[in-house]
């Protein structure tokens, strides 16, 4: 089988697995005849699409496409076919669903880093009392009204799409629709309706702080997923990027890339920055000192990965899990029992570990000194096709060790 053929098997896949589970679809830019042919066939069954994702896996590994497109191509025809099996009724641990799935290992994380993020807290919040305290009264003084919320959601996204252009390149024709939904459990929604739109929904509800604002922002529009969609409607050097697929090792870099996404087009000093985009809008006289306690908190990320391999790895009960995330996250019993809810669903719990390890895989590739470098590392990664196997295999090779995992 040829290389356009094999890649065009992989798209009409994905397709198939899309008209099984719409959740699984997350976004098609190629010919939409193949899409018509793949609806206008028989209802695909799961064992069978796990089966053809397993013989189509061979046939790259069989081929002669260039490294980082069969790597990319094996990573993801891998986690199709865990999930053929799991529509059909298999249950894998969520150890062996993160490693089939994301190329992620079921691991918690390390305590000293841990323990240094809450001396840096400790070191730079104002007022007196526990750790956790302070901690709580700086989120209440962080809050957004809600209000303002949707004007300073549209000055953020405004001020980063010019931002994006002039770093990155932004295609003709892009454009984000913002919604704001009564929603408490939606913080930021992307969704890609194609043709370089996208819309992004709003939690209204959802306890948004002035500090935290910029960076959901930059996650899901500019540069986060809106843009990644984007430049994927142009997929000339790797056209099996024409479909986006939801829990597959693609995701886990995707991920990365919108959380960094702050980093590379507005970089050190964004709290200032974010200040006068929003001084139209809202008083933000802290937000220096919110990008510090962001740098921090940050360090934390991996801590609600860490409840989901416990609740769904290791057997922690709630309570255990609940505690763990109150003294790291330094969180309330109300909102920590309200995340323990959330990760208690297996497929949340995935979602927690390949945000956190994907933020960590991407910055060990953006090394950039300033905004320039690090707009370059950012956009070689966007546009090239990787999954978390190849990026660990470059940042390995650029640190002087040639050996691939």
């Amino acid at each position: 089988m040829d290389e356009r053929t094999t890649v065009t098997e992989y798209l009409r896949l994905g397709a198939r697995f899309g008209r099984l589970d719409p959740r699984i679809l997350h976004g098609y830019t190629g010919d939409g005849r193949l899409l018509s042919e793949v609806y206008s066939e028989p209802p695909p069954v799961a064992r069978e699409l796990a089966a053809q994702a397993r013989r189509l896996r061979g046939l790259v590994r069989s081929g002669d496409l260039p490294t980082r497109r069969g790597e990319f191509l094996l990573g993801q025809l891998t986690a199709l076919d865990c999930l053929g099996r799991m529509m059909a009724g298999a249950r894998p641990s969520f150890g062996a669903r993160l490693r089939a799935c994301f190329q992620l290992d079921a691991a918690v994380g390390d305590p000293e880093p841990y323990e240094r993020a809450h001396a840096e807290l400790d070191a730079i919040l104002p007022g007196t009392g526990s750790l956790s305290r302070r901690m709580a009264a700086f989120r209440e003084r962080d809050r957004v009204p809600r209000r303002v919320l949707p004007a300073c959601v549209r000055a953020l996204s405004a001020a980063l799409r010019e931002r994006s252009r002039e770093v990155l390149g932004l295609p003709g024709g892009e454009s984000v629709d913002y919604r704001f939904v009564p929603d408490p459990r939606v913080g930021g929604l992307h969704r890609y309706l194609g043709d370089g739109r996208s819309r992004v929904s709003v939690g209204l509800t959802a306890p948004h702080r002035a500090g935290n604002l910029p960076r959901l922002v930059a996650h899901e529009s500019y540069p986060g997923h809106h843009v990644q969609h984007c430049r994927q409607r142009f997929p000339q050097r790797a056209p099996e990027r024409a479909v986006v697929l939801a829990q597959t090792p693609e995701c886990v870099v995707a991920e990365g890339l919108a959380e960094q996404g702050l980093d590379a087009v507005v970089g050190s000093g964004w709290g200032g920055w974010a200040r006068r985009v929003l001084s139209g809008t809202l008083r933000f006289p802290h937000a220096e000192l919110a990008e510090r306690v962001d740098r921090a908190l940050r360090k934390l990320s991996r801590a609600r990965g860490d409840a989901a391999v416990m609740l769904h790895e290791h057997g922690r009960s709630r309570e255990r899990v609940c505690a763990y995330l109150r003294h790291w996250l330094l969180l309330d019993e109300t909102r920590a029992t309200a995340l323990v809810e959330l990760l208690s669903d297996p497929t949340a719990g995935a979602h927690a570990v390949v945000c956190s390890e994907g933020e960590r895989l991407v910055a060990s590739r953006i090394t950039g000194d300033d905004v320039v470098e690090t707009a370059r590392d950012y956009l070689r990664l966007l546009e090239e096709p990787h999954v978390p196997r190849t990026v660990r295999a470059t940042h390995a090779a650029t640190a002087g060790d040639h050996t691939v995992e």
